[in-house]
């Protein structure tokens, strides 16, 4: 079985963990996270990274550093993992939706606008797959409004917008570094901004809000978010090769693409103004093919190939439903990409000839 993901570890990453394992700095102090920090932020273009345990620790973090009151809303693509929702709620404000954009599968920033109201808070850009959102309509709408942008750029590692990096293009990001992810620490997270006040309030969250002057005296509640050295001292060496990692990544998606190209099949673009580091090669089933995801999925599967599916909508997702959230919405892209999208392996350590393995099953099926 040709599996989806694996991660790329080095000889570097290996050197920096026994020099944690050797000094003894094993838990969430050590220079490594430290450096971690500085170092990603400073690529991604922001002055300060606040590390923690994973991706949706960052986007708990995150809105709760916004200090939300109950009936604030936020807006966010319905096609994303249930995390960005999944932080709303647990900060008691209310998630608004829009639907995604047919061609890059983002949300589709036409439909932010009318979902604005009096109670809006933040808008949540998700980059989808290693493809940014188109931020300019954004930026417009959160400067109108006086709105926070908090975008989730777990996905995009190094993608850019119109020469920006991903992760510089809102007052705060948010990233995730589990194993599937382009810069992996196994699991982990970070969150980075350049206000300091932002940056302090995150701080704060991630480690129980211990006060420096009196340590067990608290004002307000917290969480143990924390990194560990260990995981930054894996992220530090992946940074220093993140190009690296990148080529590979577009280097796979050019061979899916000259494979797969002239099937009933839709597949990642990249826009003129982006840059796309395609973190999972996705497919979508045109409507003329007769069967669905799952049994194409199945197909695959029988034929040595491993795939997983694409996102179901949060205004599908029952346990949010049933919190009266989302009732008798449509959202039309998003149902379409759940019902016919699935991401191929696009793990680090596949071959070439493992790719033409997949390419060829493709084939074999839709052909």
């Amino acid at each position: 079985m040709i599996p989806v993901n694996e991660p790329l570890i080095g000889e570097r990453e290996k050197e920096y963990v026994l020099d944690c394992l050797e000094t003894g700095w094993i838990s969430s102090a050590g220079k490594y996270v430290d450096q971690f920090e500085a170092k990603w932020a400073e690529y991604c273009g922001m002055q300060f990274g606040v590390g923690v345990c994973n991706g949706t620790a960052a986007l708990l973090a995150a809105v709760a550093a916004l200090e939300l009151k109950p009936g604030d809303e936020v807006i966010m693509p319905s096609f994303t993992i249930i995390s960005c929702a999944l932080a709303i709620v647990e900060s008691g404000a209310t998630p608004v939706l829009v639907d995604s954009d047919p061609e890059i599968w983002t949300m589709d920033v036409r439909q932010v606008a009318e979902k604005i109201t009096p109670r809006t808070r933040a808008i949540m850009p998700v980059h989808i797959y290693g493809h940014p959102v188109d931020m300019d309509p954004l930026w417009g709408l959160a400067e109108q409004h006086n709105l926070i942008i908090l975008e989730d750029a777990a996905e995009a590692h190094g993608a850019e917008y119109r020469g920006r990096k991903c992760g510089s293009l809102g007052n705060m990001s948010c990233f995730s570094f589990y194993a599937n992810k382009i810069i992996t620490t196994g699991e982990g997270g970070m969150v980075l901004t350049s206000d300091p006040d932002l940056a302090g309030r995150l701080r704060d969250q991630r480690n129980l809000a211990f006060k420096p002057e009196r340590r067990f005296y608290h004002t307000e509640l917290g969480h143990n978010y924390r990194l560990t050295n260990l995981q930054a001292a894996i992220g530090l060496a992946q940074i220093e090769r993140i190009e690296e990692l990148i080529t590979k990544k577009r280097r796979m998606a050019q061979l899916y693409e000259d494979g797969l190209s002239g099937l009933p099949l839709q597949l990642p673009v990249e826009k003129d103004w982006a840059k796309n580091v395609y973190w999972m090669y996705g497919v979508v089933l045109d409507d003329a093919v007769p069967f669905d995801v799952l049994e194409f999925a199945h197909r695959l599967k029988e034929s040595g190939v491993g795939t997983r599916p694409f996102f179901l909508g949060m205004h599908e997702q029952p346990v949010l439903n049933d919190r009266n959230l989302f009732i008798g919405e449509r959202y039309p892209v998003a149902e379409r990409l759940a019902r016919r999208g699935l991401y191929l392996p696009s793990g680090l350590t596949l071959t070439e000839g493992q790719i033409e393995q997949v390419v060829e099953a493709v084939r074999g099926i839709l052909v």
